[in-house]
Formats: structure tokens, C-alpha cells, sequence
């Protein structure tokens, strides 16, 4: 493929708001999850809650899209001058060569669930504020973005539960090798609601403490929430330093709806399309973000995967120890924790794991480790065996 550009990024999650604080929870090992009573939840759940949401405003003329996740969205716009970097793109390539490609699970769900206890207990209407095709749509928090910016490209909502944020990257890929755009930004949105909260722990997938990727007790997820956004374009002319979209695999192994393959059948393929597209071999990858969730079989289908291909050399770990599993915003804020590894150095440990299972002998990081790195992979596995696996690359001179 031709390698694509990080021209701006910025990520949002219980961890703060903006680069930075990221970098300096990933120096710390520090985590962002919190165990508390979540909106009318009946009973303690461990969540990575972004702060000050609920005190954003939208602008007037989007009044319409107000929701917990479109204040999210807004939020995570706000910071690292991202909003500065979208519209010199916009003068650069104009209004119309701009795609947006985000990724979201629930969208504005929560509004919904809000509205259901004002229903009209006589005719079952609903209240006269849900926006419905503003907020709990789908679609919605791309046509935010879109609306937000005034740009008239392409758009696009993934729904392809955790792997969406990381297909977008796909998405934007394939609309610049065909011409269709000249910028896009891409990335995901996800906040929490009780659907969520609610579902995941009648699966018996949450954890009554916070996650523990890879540990040998580990017991299910912590939910988050976050926003995390790049913009991408074509790679020419970049410079040393520069960080670029190399690879891409997607996969589809529809095993099962809601386990993985129990050898990490889509996983590998994903990873094994992803390195053929940057023209790499399991070698020349530096650090490994696990998808990691924590759950018994997802860490143990990963690991497989993993394993199979990669070996017990490879450096990896999971950054949801840090931030929850942000669901559908997870591919795009990890893929910008790629980003940060590869700026930096800086391979991170993972958070709340304190005893690797014996039964997966990845090299996983307990603890931080500083060297340089050159190429790295983001893995993303989603509901239904829905894989991608990206590569990012650092130019060197």
C-alpha cells in the first residue's frame, strides 16, 4: 500500500484529555479505572469515566445532536490543536476531498435509554427532545464530525463492535488509493450507557476489579469511554521522524458471535494480511499493542495467535489495564498509543496484570521498557470474529 501520513492526532479517555496526559500515565503505569455506582447501575462497576462531559455544550447550530457521546466527540476535538490541523487540511484540499471514517458501537444509546423513563405511559410516545437520527443513530457522531468541520466528502460510521475504530484506518486507505479523497480523519467515539454496563455483565464478561490483560486470574473487562481522532494523508515527501500508516489486515472469521476463534484463526490472518501490506516480516515489528480485554478466551485466542506467528521474542502488551475497553473507540486511541510508543521509545507495561498465565508465553511487559522503534502493531478484535490488525511506522533517515 502506499503509506499514509499522520499529519494530527489527539485521544480522550479516563486518563485526561489530549497527548500528554496519556504519555504520562504510560511513563507512570498508571490507570484510569475506577470502581463506583455509573448513572442508575445497581451495583459497583469498575469503568474508565472521562470527566467533565456532561459540561460540554454543543454549538447552537448542533443543538439537535446533543448526546453523551457527541459531547464526548466534541471534547476530544478540543484538544492537541486538532481542530487547528483539520482546517489547514480543508484549505489545503477543500471542504469536499475530506472523508470522515469514525468508529462507535453505541453511539448515542444512552439518550434512548434516558427518554425510555419519560415514555408516555399512556400512548408509549416517546418525549419530544429525543432526536433519534441525531443522537442513537449510528451514524450520528460522523455526521457531528462532518457537520462540525462544514466539509462535504465521504462519511462513514464502522459498527463492527471493537474492531471499528481500527477499520476505519481500511476505509480511508482505499478511498485514497482510489482518488476518491485527499485527506481523511479517522479515529472512534464511544462513551458509556447501560446497555453496555448491563449487557457485557450479563455475558459474565465483566470484572468486579479493574482488568487484568494476560494475568493469570484475569476474569473479564473494564468498560471505558474515550475519543480519539487522526488525521491522515498521503505520505509524500515525509520526513525523518514522521509517523506513517504502513499496513492493514482485516479479517472475518465468524466463529462465533460472541467468542473468538479458540486458535486465533482471524486473528493471525489479520496480522499475517497487516505485515504483507507494509512489506514486513513478524521480525522486523518492535512492539505488539494486544487487543487484551482480559477475558479468559480472548486472551487466550490472542496469545495463540500471537504466538503462532510472532514467537516469545516480540515485545507486547495491552493498554486497557490503563484506559478500559473503550468498545468501539479502542482501534483508534490504541493506534495513537502506537503512535506515542514510536515517538517515544517507549514500550509500555501493562496495568493490573501482576501474574502471566503460564499458558501464554508471550513476551508481555510487566514494566516499561526505553529503545527505539521502527515498526509496531495495533491489534483490534471485535464480536463475531471481526479482525484488524494495523501497522505503524516511524521514516528514519
Amino acid at each position: 500500500m502506499q503509506a499514509l501520513r499522520l499529519s494530527a492526532y489527539t485521544l480522550t479517555t479516563a486518563l485526561g484529555r489530549g497527548v500528554e496526559p496519556h504519555l504520562a500515565a504510560l511513563r507512570e503505569q498508571r490507570g484510569g479505572i475506577v470502581k463506583k455506582r455509573w448513572e442508575t447501575v445497581e451495583f459497583d462497576v469498575c469503568i474508565g469515566e472521562v470527566a467533565g462531559v456532561d459540561d460540554i455544550t454543543l454549538p447552537a447550530g448542533l443543538a439537535a445532536y446533543d448526546c453523551r457521546n457527541n459531547r464526548l466527540a466534541l471534547l476530544g476535538l478540543q484538544q492537541d490543536g486538532f481542530a487547528a490541523q483539520v482546517e489547514a487540511a480543508k484549505a489545503r484540499h477543500g471542504a469536499g476531498r475530506i472523508g470522515v471514517f469514525l468508529g462507535s458501537s453505541t453511539s448515542g444509546i444512552l439518550n434512548s435509554e434516558l427518554a425510555y423513563r419519560e415514555r408516555d405511559p399512556a400512548s408509549g410516545s416517546l418525549p419530544d427532545w429525543l432526536h433519534y437520527r441525531e443522537t442513537h443513530n449510528a451514524y450520528s457522531v460522523a455526521d457531528f464530525v462532518r457537520k462540525h468541520f462544514a466539509l462535504s466528502g465521504p462519511a462513514c460510521v464502522v459498527s463492527t463492535a471493537c474492531s471499528s475504530s481500527a477499520k476505519v484506518f481500511g476505509t480511508a486507505q482505499r478511498m485514497l488509493a482510489a482518488g476518491l479523497i485527499d485527506a481523511a480523519i479517522v479515529g472512534g467515539v464511544d462513551s458509556l450507557c447501560l446497555t453496555t454496563i448491563y449487557g457485557f455483565s450479563s455475558l459474565q464478561l465483566v470484572s468486579g476489579e479493574p482488568c487484568r490483560p494476560f494475568d493469570a486470574a484475569r476474569d473479564g473487562i473494564s468498560i471505558g469511554e474515550g475519543a480519539a481522532y487522526v488525521l491522515l494523508e498521503r505520505a509524500d515527501g515525509a520526513g525523518e521522524g514522521e509517523i506513517l500508516l504502513t499496513g492493514v489486515g482485516e479479517s472475518s472469521d465468524a466463529y462465533h458471535m460472541s467468542s473468538p476463534h479458540p486458535e486465533g484463526l482471524g486473528a493471525r490472518m489479520a496480522m499475517q494480511q497487516a505485515l504483507q501490506m507494509a512489506g514486513l516480516q513478524p521480525d522486523d515489528i518492535g512492539y505488539i499493542n494486544l487487543h487484551g480485554t482480559a477475558t479468559p478466551s480472548n486472551d487466550a485466542a490472542e496469545g495463540a495467535a500471537v504466538l503462532t506467528l510472532f514467537g516469545q521474542g516480540t515485545p507486547c502488551s495491552s493498554t486497557k489495564g490503563h484506559t478500559g475497553h473503550t468498545l468501539g473507540a479502542a482501534g483508534g486511541i490504541e493506534a495513537i498509543f502506537c503512535v506515542l510508543a514510536l515517538r517515544e521509545g517507549l514500550l509500555p507495561g501493562g496495568v493490573g496484570t501482576s501474574t502471566l498465565d503460564p499458558a501464554l508465553p508471550v513476551n508481555y511487559l510487566l514494566h516499561n521498557q526505553q529503545q527505539p522503534l521502527q515498526h509496531v502493531l495495533n491489534n483490534s478484535f471485535g464480536f463475531g470474529g471481526s479482525n484488524c490488525s494495523l501497522v505503524f511506522s516511524r521514516v528514519t533517515a
